[in-house]
């Protein structure tokens, strides 16, 4: 019982199998919590991203700019029916690594562009 206790005093809200004495009840409790986790981490790695019609876009696709995107920090814009080779998708707000002609490395968000 000092879990318990070290828990009450430190305001920490615990499931109550976590306190359990039957080791059944623990094993279940470890399983059910371990299964979770891990379809929430697989989840999480099998992110699928798409473009601004809902095609699935994978590294090495071709893909067209639908909207003028301003390029912060220059006067440059990336005009509307830009083609873009071979992209690399990653993580993160702007999932599109790639090169524009032109302009050079840039990152792009997948709802501003369309799978040619």
């Amino acid at each position: 019982m000092a879990a318990k206790e070290a828990a009450d005093r430190l305001g920490i809200k615990l499931p109550a199998d976590v306190f359990s004495d039957n080791p059944q009840v623990r094993a279940a409790a470890g399983l059910t919590r371990s299964v979770a986790g891990g379809e929430a981490e697989a989840a999480s790695d099998e992110t699928v991203k798409k473009d601004s019609v809902g095609n699935v876009l994978q590294d090495g696709d071709t893909i067209t700019v639908i909207k003028d995107l301003k390029v912060k920090g220059t006067s440059l814009v990336v005009k509307v029916g830009t083609k873009v080779k071979n992209i690399r998708l990653c993580d993160g707000d702007h999932d599109i690594d790639c090169k524009i002609d032109g302009i050079g490395p840039m990152k792009l968000k997948s709802e501003f562009v369309r799978k040619v």
